[in-house]
């Protein structure tokens, strides 16, 4: 879950950013990490949910598989995360979708297809278990960059590593965001057919290989007739997530924001000034640079402290916090701890150096602008005395409900043109809208009560800060509820030695395989949620 993962996804979101995280140095549970959590009583054994009170044995036979399969559950998460997949860079992109696709075979999907978009492929398949309820799967098989020299151990090998007080992990890029979580659920499928059971549920699993690219493609593969049609049976959708906190604490999320990620670039050829390659500095004298005029503009879409979008009509429709919100934001601020938050951000003020409660409440409600990355000239060790001739922004906006990708790409647009930098090419890389999902559907309700029967009250918060596309299901046509669920840890994401547990020295955190029979539980909950 990039914008994750990702669902920005997926642990950078879990950190309060993913963002991500998808976190460290994005990592979506940033915030999170002083929620008070009542203790699991060992880190693989979880609560009697009530379809094994009614069925004696069933729970312990998927018990037994789980523990029976955990060497070839890590197996399968380890050769996943050693097949780099990233949108990216086109990198090992027909091979990840291939290997999704043999992932799902094997886990006992039916009618695996590989679904064609105008950029990299996405994957759709079925699971008919002539259950009375389908539930909808969304997977992501892309994955962020990966420096290996940042790291302490090379992102794609996968490697087990023990985490003094944590227990051991796999390390790599993906091993939370988003592969960890992913490899997890199939686990859990594996050992209920290993079990002899069926699936409690139908399923309809939709994949994509470019959440960390902003998602530009994915509505492409949802609304391909097959999916479409199966999508329109689901009565929710879920993405599987590493959701503990380091003291087991768990947030839960009733939608997301959305996010646009574009390109804003300067040059002397668009502009019609300055120089169309690079020159001597000297010549700064006499020429415009395409550097400052490309800075001149970035200072137009914000306040002048850098902190309030300016961008007229940007967040016109932007819905304000409702009372309910600000409740629910007011009881996570009693319940989570700020010191822990700034600490594992390494801030020490908020912006306009406001308390904890408006703190999260600008977390979940405030549309930003946001300088991702600002490049031009020569940056290397040393000066190279140049005038560039062209200068490159990357920008991200979060979007809250109510307000639309294309709607705030417009007003971008239309906003440098009134300023007086038209010439400045606007290159969205992908983007999509907020989520909502009512705290009462099935999916969260079921979630919730899993939680809650492993001995622990999740807080409960609007949105995610960080992005996930879930918005081609919860918004027209099919407008489901979907939401995110698993126990489990990692962190890491979209950062060096990004990492997920796989088996846990505190037990108040699950290992894989108690967050594999989390989803087990979840799967049979939602099954018996009306």
């Amino acid at each position: 879950m990039s914008h994750s993962n990702s669902l920005d996804h997926n642990n950078d979101e879990q950190s309060a950013n993913r963002a991500e995280e998808k976190g460290p140095a994005a990592d979506r549970r940033t915030f999170l990490q002083g929620a008070a959590a009542t203790a699991v009583a060992t880190a693989a054994t979880l609560a009697m949910p009530r379809w094994a009170t009614a069925n004696p044995g069933e729970f312990d036979a998927i018990r037994v598989e789980v523990e029976k399969r955990h060497d070839e559950s890590v197996k399968r998460l380890q050769d996943w995360i050693r097949q780099p997949s990233i949108a990216a860079e086109n990198r090992g992109m027909n091979e990840g979708c291939e290997q999704m696709m043999e992932l799902l075979r094997e886990a006992g999907f039916s009618g695996v297809k590989k679904m064609p978009t105008d950029g990299q492929p996405g994957v759709f398949a079925v699971l008919d278990a002539g259950a009375p309820k389908t539930l909808g799967l969304y997977f992501m098989y892309d994955v962020k960059q990966a420096d290996p020299a940042e790291w302490s151990s090379p992102p794609f090998d996968a490697a087990l590593v023990d985490k003094p007080g944590l227990g051991k992990v796999v390390m790599g890029r993906g091993a939370v965001n988003q592969k960890g979580p992913e490899a997890t659920l199939l686990a859990a499928f594996h050992a209920i057919r290993g079990a002899g059971k069926k699936m409690p549920v139908n399923l309809v699993f939709v994949a994509e290989g470019e959440e960390e690219i902003g998602s530009p493609h994915f509505p492409q593969v949802v609304r391909q007739a097959d999916a479409a049609a199966a999508l329109r049976k689901c009565s929710g959708v879920f993405m599987p997530y590493a959701s503990q906190g380091l003291d087991g604490e768990v947030t839960m999320f009733l939608g997301a924001k959305g996010v646009v990620e574009c390109e804003l670039t300067s040059s002397g050829a668009l502009w019609g000034r300055g120089p169309r390659k690079d020159v001597h500095s000297s010549n700064k004298a006499r020429l415009d640079s395409p550097a400052w005029h490309l800075v001149e503009a970035l200072a137009t879409l914000v306040s002048p402290d850098g902190n309030d979008p300016a961008i007229e009509g940007y967040a016109a429709k932007a819905r304000p916090l409702s009372g309910g919100e600000k409740k629910m934001i007011a009881e996570a601020a009693r319940r989570l701890n700020e010191a822990d938050a700034k600490k594992l951000l390494g801030v020490e003020r908020w912006v306009h150096d406001v308390g904890w409660q408006e703190a999260l409440e600008l977390l979940v409600s405030r549309p930003t602008v946001n300088i991702e990355g600002l490049v031009g000239g020569y940056t290397g060790p040393g000066g190279k005395t140049i005038l560039p001739g062209k200068a490159v922004a990357k920008l991200d906006m979060r979007l809250v409900p109510d307000m639309t990708a294309m709607e705030a790409l417009g007003a971008l647009k239309a906003h440098l043109a009134k300023k007086g930098f038209a010439d400045i090419d606007v290159h969205i890389s992908g983007g999509y809208d907020p989520t909502s999902t009512a705290g009462d559907s099935a999916v969260i309700r079921a979630a919730a009560s899993v939680y809650k029967k492993n001995g622990i009250d999740p807080v409960v918060l609007p949105r995610l800060a960080g992005s996930w596309p879930g918005f081609v299901f919860t918004g027209d046509p099919l407008r489901l509820p979907a939401g995110h669920f698993g126990l489990g840890h990692g962190n890491g994401a979209h950062a060096p030695d990004e990492y997920y547990l796989i088996e846990s020295k505190n037990p108040k955190i699950q290992s894989m395989d108690g967050a594999a029979l989390s989803h087990v539980e979840f799967l049979y909950e939602l099954a018996q949620t009306s």
